[in-house]
Parts: C-alpha cells; structure tokens; sequence
C-alpha cells in the first residue's frame, strides 16, 4: 500500500508542476518543466527524500532508494499522463485523440 500511495503522490505531485496553473507564473519555460517523465524523476526522488517526515510511504533513505523511488515516479507519472488527460481517458494515444 505504501508503493501505491508514492505512486499516486508522485504522479499528483508531476501533474501539478508541469501542468498546473497555480504554478503559470513562476514554471520557467523550457522542455524540463513540461516533461512529466523529467519532472517525475526529480519528484520521486524529492518524495523519498522526505519520507522520514510522513507516515504514508516509509523507505530506507539511501542514495540507490532515492534513485530506484525517482525511477517509479518518472515511469509511472509518464505511463499515467499517457493515460489519463483533463477531459478523461486518452483511448488513441498514438493520434492523441481524447474521449
């Protein structure tokens, strides 16, 4: 269950920094802050970083655990934001089509 709420944080967490228009005014322009598998890397490792201070995810703090949690956020962030768009569920993610 642990993995399960990293994950779901990660990948809120992505979506918020890339896309989100509270951050409009002050997300600098560029490739790095649109990309959530480039975002979602550096989220996971920032959530790993902190897990000593919550009680939803808890694991060893360590460089290999911050790189392996880095990993699953960017994977997972990438594979969800392929899935899932503002207005539902991307069906046709090769032509970008939404439902």
């Amino acid at each position: 269950m642990s993995l399960l709420y990293f994950i779901l944080a990660s990948y809120g967490m992505t979506q918020l920094l890339c896309y989100g228009r509270i951050f409009n005014r002050i997300r600098p322009k560029g490739y790095f802050w649109s990309c959530p598998m480039c975002i979602g890397f550096w989220v996971g490792v920032f959530l790993c970083g902190i897990n000593p201070l919550t009680e939803l995810f808890i694991f060893e703090l360590s460089f290999v655990n911050l790189f392996i949690c880095g990993c699953i956020s960017s994977g997972t962030s990438y594979i969800l934001n392929m899935i899932f768009a503002d207005s539902g569920l991307k069906l046709d993610v090769g032509r970008g089509r939404h439902v």
